[in-house]
């Protein structure tokens, strides 16, 4: 069996074969759309991973950059996806595990996608 599937969204199942469902099919979606709900996410993951004070500072000064960007009026986000990339690069400096099935990677992979094409340097620093 094979399924060429592009993008979906919604609630889907890809089944090959029958499928029958009794009680409806439910789904739960979050709408990670809105930046300053990213930010505020990232930071409550940040606070709740308890880093080393040095890299917490460091942590700290390039999502204070984001929030500034963010309260602008149009964000620069070629150097908001360079302060994500420095913020996943100096989490696993300090032997943090950013991995896509995280809770903090999901956070980081979902301004990745608000940022659009630029985005991907930042996925690709997840997936290191």
């Amino acid at each position: 069996m094979n399924f060429n599937i592009g993008s979906q969204q919604g609630n889907i199942s890809n089944v090959g074969g029958d499928q029958t469902i009794h009680g409806g099919q439910h789904g739960n979606f979050t709408s990670a759309s809105d930046p300053q709900v990213l930010l505020s996410r990232l930071r409550a993951e940040l606070d709740r991973m308890g880093l080393p004070p040095d890299i917490a500072r460091q942590v700290n000064s390039e999502v204070g950059f984001l929030g500034a960007e963010l309260a602008s009026p149009t964000p620069d986000r070629p150097s908001m996806a360079q302060r994500l990339v420095q913020i996943t690069r100096l989490l696993v400096s300090a032997g943090a595990v950013v991995t896509a099935g995280g809770t903090l990677a999901g956070v980081l992979s979902s301004f990745a996608s608000w940022l659009g094409p630029v985005g991907d340097t930042v996925l690709r620093a997840i997936a290191r």
